[in-house]
């Protein structure tokens, strides 16, 4: 896949700099054998996971599965005519940002202004943060960076009139205007506009300042629905056709000039927003329309499984479904009763907001076999209850294998995660949360 011209872009020089940096004692699953050693040529030492030295518990990444989504997504959102942003703060990792622009992402997503100055000091050049933005020092330094480098593009969302008028007191004397998005939102939804009335009067906000440009219509979907039956599916369309009526009529009305954004899509829904995003456009009207999908990157065994449009129960007939790209390894180190046994991994290790580790996989006398009939039930700081069926196998020194839920709670506990290939690790990804 030839990457588009309008595919963002990032410092090729900061990219390198990760993998010159050396591990240590600071990346806590690392193994001792390879201190001292950059992340390159540590990749290089091409370690098995379980006989090279690392300590447990590890999350790691499979690059096959890993591929196979990012490649998957792109070819997909290229057929259907929509730009990738996709968001960011899944993983927060610049070599995974890379891999994305290279297959054609039009922007990265942020969430905050925090993670949109990690982004700019990996030099990527289009950031949509997919949020309100009021605090004085971010909007500064913000205004600052698109003064700094000509080539930054950098757009957020606006949901109040009085958002539009901090945002405009901060930047007073600004060089360049400030591209804004206005949200709409949904009763049992997050932030965002709830009706037309209020909508208009921030866009006749915007129109007025000096320190903003209107760009487009935006908004998050994900928040109004965590089913995927019929009833679900026609409330996600109608708030993406809403998205849609609100920009036309905005640009009917001289609020948008020139090219129109419209965004939505987190990783559940994005056949919806597809749908209604590439439809129902008057002639004459430029739509740039931008999916925002971020989870997509590694998929999930649990929440994603169950509703991606490309999860256990696909959707979409015309690519293959993802791949879960997440695991952690815990080994047995108690077994006190015959139906418990606890292992070395917790909250501070794995996701557990959108359900529990699955446990999928036994490493015993150094074998890899599939493991069904367990279960974990609950979680401490550091713990895992693994309930055991009476012929379980599972032994003290075993190693488990476990699929993991919502990859967005996962990331943030890893500064550095292994790339595998079975159990060979090939790479590392380093994080900056």
């Amino acid at each position: 896949m030839n990457q588009p011209a309008d595919a963002c872009t990032l410092d090729s020089a900061a990219l390198a700099a990760i993998r010159e940096e050396p591990l240590g004692w600071n990346f806590r699953a690392s193994a001792p054998a390879l201190a001292g050693l950059t992340l390159d040529k540590a990749a290089g030492q091409r370690l098995d996971l379980f006989d090279g030295g690392f300590f447990g518990p590890f999350v790691v990444l499979d690059a096959e599965a890993l591929e196979h989504n990012l490649t998957t997504m792109a070819r997909w959102c290229a057929a259907r005519g929509v730009k990738l942003a996709p968001h960011g703060k899944t993983t927060m990792a610049p070599q995974l940002y890379q891999r994305q622009a290279e297959l054609g992402s039009w922007a990265i997503t942020a969430a905050n202004a925090g993670q949109v100055r990690v982004y700019r000091a990996f030099g990527v050049s289009r950031i949509l943060l997919a949020n309100q933005l009021v605090d004085p020092s971010g909007l500064r330094w913000v205004s600052a960076e698109l003064d700094r480098d000509p080539g930054f593009e950098f757009s957020c969302w606006v949901d109040s009139v009085r958002g539009v008028e901090l945002m405009t007191e901060a930047l007073k004397g600004a060089r360049r205007q400030v591209d804004v998005i206005l949200e709409l939102g949904a009763e049992g939804g997050r932030t965002g506009a709830r009706d037309t009335e209020t909508a208009l009067a921030i866009a006749e906000a915007v129109h007025a300042s000096p320190a903003l440009r209107l760009i487009g219509t935006g908004g998050y979907e994900g928040a109004l629905s965590h089913d995927t039956d019929e009833k679900a599916l026609a409330l996600i369309h109608s708030y993406v056709d809403g998205l849609r009526e609100l920009a036309i009529s905005l640009h009917a009305k001289g609020l948008i000039t020139g090219q129109v954004v419209v965004t939505a899509g987190g990783s559940a829904y994005f056949d919806q927003v597809a749908d209604a995003l590439t439809s129902g456009w008057p002639e004459g009207v430029d739509v740039l329309p931008v999916l925002r999908s971020g989870a997509y990157l590694t998929h999930d065994d649990g929440f994603y499984r169950g509703i991606s449009p490309l999860g256990e129960h696909p959707r979409i007939s015309d690519s293959a479904p993802f791949r879960p790209a997440l695991r952690a390894w815990a080994q047995v180190t108690s077994n006190p009763s015959k139906n418990l046994a606890l292992l070395t991994i917790g909250k501070r290790d794995a996701s557990f907001d959108e359900g529990m580790p699955e446990p999928q996989l036994l490493r015993q006398d150094g074998r890899i076999s599939e493991l069904a009939g367990h279960e974990v039930t609950k979680l401490n700081d550091q713990h895992a209850f693994l309930a055991l069926p009476d012929d379980s196998p599972v032994r003290v020194g075993d190693w488990i294998g476990l699929g993991l839920s919502h990859p967005c709670t996962v990331f943030d506990k890893w500064p550095l995660i292994p790339v595998v290939e079975g159990t060979t690790v090939i790479d590392f990804v380093r994080t900056y949360f």
